[in-house]
């Protein structure tokens, strides 16, 4: 730890690659203080952005339940945030030292959820509740919430697929979403999933998923259902059984895979904890009730899951699972603008997550198109990011593959995939050869750097969308590996919309011949939404039931011919014409 001028630092609370976390006497206010520091005199320009970004979150949120903050500092080429301190320790330290009685378990669950819809009052995204970010002062009974580093101040942002030593947040405590596997937006209700992970911790002595393998976890998160509190013997909490399962159900609630069908808001939630509290108080026990009566949502918000899709998406899943045992298929989706193609396929995340295999996608549009292979390099690209992402023994794995596979060409690999340089180092020039022959050499080096990929442990799934554009020279490709008899587990996806594609098309004669060279190919039209499937759209959205909504859902579907993202703008229009009004209760 270097001197810091004006504090004198009394012990280290909190170390990481990134940070130092101390308590420290502050000289000028002759007052105890907690000084956040970021490492090193040159540190990263994104880490001192986003360190920023924690000060002036936290500058300008007036939450008794929020740690504040008094300046931001440079000393030394180094920055520290200045913080209040009022003797508090995190939770996760005063749960190891102490068993919780159930009272004050529920008093704790409902100074939290007070305090994080405070938070989500703000717009504010926390993205790290866990036990450890949670300060707690044990004889003033204060509670306050900490770590605003990854917090963001928009309502919904969309996580992207990484490796699990790069997710941001706790690992053991992400939410579904936020592993960037589910296809979902995330939002608030991202923070009320990991606060059921840490309720849950907190009741149990245990978290729901005591997995140490990083993509084991992850799979836990999304597709594995925990073990019902009540059904854990509790370490921490004293409680008879019948006061466990109304905890358990509210526990579960918050920790559903599907954000819409949480808690909603902070607030519902600490409803449901006040009940439980003062039945506990009054008569000794928790008896049953209906929980989240109270509870609904303050935002117009379409649910992000997908309606009508239900025999497609087992068609997919089918394909996927059949890939898994050792062939190569081929799975077309096709449809207008809008329908859903691209929703679609990314459901297969979570059977790849389970199989440990890797999902890649790639773009062709009408404005690239005399860019030769685009949609195939944005697809390895993210595949070639995401191995750098993984741990250096494992990326020396990749390395030994890599050049195996593809000798002495690895220089044109490079040339079109530059992230590739990281993995296998510079590599040396190739001979210039007459352009056919130099086609064919590339043609034959990306069919072996293809199949380094494909394999038992590690099934890949292509996902190209609006092949309708597709180049020429890409299409030469995917028949090449498409038709290779060493290329099995995997899985090809093409998403094209059929009415912008002509009878002469060259992708159908290449789609023609890739299955007359017996490689499986099926075909999935997506069709538009059904009446039905407008009006549960409607009465999720409102929060209602559906009888209340079938005259609207008949005019959404006359207006916008059941196309989903037509849809779903519709009713955005509608909602900011304050046409429609969410209601309380269904």
């Amino acid at each position: 730890m270097f001197p810091i001028s004006g504090y004198q630092v009394k012990e280290t609370l909190y170390e990481s690659k990134d940070l130092y976390v101390c308590r420290a006497i502050d000289e000028i206010r002759n007052s105890t203080v907690i000084l956040k520091i970021l490492k090193g005199e040159s540190p990263k320009p994104s880490a001192v952005a986003r360190f920023k970004r924690e000060y002036e979150i936290l500058r300008d949120l007036n939450i008794d339940g929020v740690v504040k903050v008094y300046s931001l500092e440079k000393h030394s080429k180094r920055y520290a945030i200045i913080m209040e301190d009022f003797g508090a320790d995190s939770l996760e330290k005063l749960l190891k030292e102490k068993k919780l009685y159930l009272t004050k378990f529920l008093e704790l669950a409902i100074k939290i959820s007070q305090i994080l819809g405070e938070i989500h009052q703000n717009n504010i995204i926390h993205k790290d509740i866990n036990p450890s970010n949670i300060i707690w002062n044990q004889e003033t009974n204060q509670l306050k919430i900490i770590d605003f580093g990854i917090s963001t101040i928009i309502p919904r942002e969309l996580a992207a697929a990484q490796s699990p030593d790069v997710l941001e947040g706790t690992l053991a405590y992400i939410s579904p979403e936020k592993t960037g596997r589910m296809n979902r937006m995330m939002d608030y209700r991202t923070d009320l999933y990991s606060l059921g992970v840490t309720l849950y911790e907190m009741y149990t002595g245990q978290l729901p998923f005591p997995f140490s393998n990083a993509m084991e976890l992850i799979h836990c998160h999304i597709a594995k259902d925990p073990v019902p509190p009540d059904k854990v013997r509790p370490v921490n909490i004293q409680s008879d059984k019948e006061s466990g399962e109304v905890i358990s159900r509210i526990i579960l609630k918050l920790m559903a895979k599907n954000a819409e069908k949480r808690y909603q808001n902070a607030f519902g939630l600490k409803a449901d904890l006040e009940k439980c509290l003062v039945q506990l108080q009054t008569t000794g026990k928790i008896k049953d009730f209906e929980i989240a009566r109270q509870d609904y949502s303050d935002r117009f918000q379409i649910p992000q899951k997908l309606y009508g899709r239900s025999h497609e998406i087992e068609i997919l899943l089918n394909s996927f699972d059949r890939i898994c045992r050792g062939t190569k298929e081929v799975m077309v989706v096709t449809g207008y603008a809008g329908i859903g193609k691209s929703l679609l396929v990314n459901e297969v995340h979570k059977p790849i997550l389970a199989r440990h295999g890797y999902f890649i996608s790639g773009k062709y549009n009408q404005f690239d198109r005399d860019i030769p292979y685009i949609g195939l390099i944005q697809a390895f690209q993210q595949l070639i990011k995401h191995i750098l992402t993984e741990k250096e023994g494992r990326i020396e794995q990749w390395e030994k593959r890599i050049l195996r596979a593809v000798g002495g060409n690895g220089r044109i690999i490079i040339d079109v995939i530059p992230e590739l340089e990281l993995i296998i180092g510079e590599q040396s020039p190739v001979p210039e050869l007459p352009s056919q022959e130099s086609q064919n050499r590339f043609n034959l080096s990306f069919l072996n750097f293809i199949r380094v990929f494909s394999s038992e442990k590690h099934p890949l799934a292509i996902f190209l969308d609006d092949l309708q554009w597709i180049d020429q020279p890409s299409l030469k490709l995917i028949k090449l590996f498409l038709t290779d008899a060493e290329i099995k587990y995997m899985l090809f996806i093409g998403a094209f919309r059929d009415n912008e594609l002509s009878s002469d098309h060259p992708l159908l004669e290449v789609l023609n011949e890739i299955n007359k060279a017996g490689t499986t190919l099926s075909r999935l039209i997506l069709p538009t939404l059904d009446h039905t499937h407008v009006n549960q759209l409607l009465a999720d959205t409102l929060n209602c039931q559906s009888t209340i909504t079938e005259e609207l859902a008949k005019l959404c579907k006359k207006r916008t011919l059941g196309n989903p993202l037509f849809l779903k703008q519709f009713l955005q229009v509608l909602y900011k014409e304050n046409l429609l009004n969410l209601t309380t209760s269904s």
